[in-house]
């Protein structure tokens, strides 16, 4: 296996890794969105139910019903707390398959880059051993030529 051939191997694998690692980081986008919309709803939800609790409502409702809405309005505010508590988690898990995304695709940057002057060196050579064999055959036909002159000279 030549050198480029391993690298073109490297670069196709790095190519997989790249578009597992978009996968990746698309599904946590979807899932970062998923959870800002269900925390959106909640807090919504929260002002909605303590704006229909008015002054008016809270001096004509029973202390039982008084403490139980406190108490609705308790878990409705954990559950947002947790809500937001799973979005920065979801949010640390985009955050690390974006980094990984890109340390991925710097690799594979480093890789092309590497496999452009790998084809531009062997090219090169090429042309050094094309030129080379052009001037040893221009050099031998002029000793041809002049072997040629030289015996044409003396006859």
């Amino acid at each position: 296996m030549t050198a480029v051939s391993g690298l073109l191997v490297a670069i196709d694998l790095a190519t997989r890794q790249r578009d597992d690692a978009a996968m990746v980081v698309a599904q946590v986008v979807r899932r970062f969105e998923h959870a800002r919309q269900q925390l959106e709803q909640l807090q919504s939800y929260a002002a909605d139910t303590a704006g229909r609790w008015s002054v008016a409502s809270q001096a004509s409702a029973t202390p039982q019903i008084v403490g139980h809405y406190y108490q609705f309005m308790e878990r409705l505010e954990q559950t947002i707390d947790m809500q937001q508590a799973a979005m920065a988690g979801v949010q640390r898990q985009r955050e690390a398959a974006q980094q990984v995304l890109l340390e991925i695709e710097i690799r594979m940057a480093g890789l092309t880059r590497l496999l452009d002057k790998r084809r531009s060196e062997m090219a090169r050579t090429h042309a050094m051993r094309e030129q080379r064999q052009s001037d040893e055959l221009a050099a031998l036909m002029h000793r041809r030529m002049a072997t040629a002159r030289e015996n044409r000279g003396n006859s």
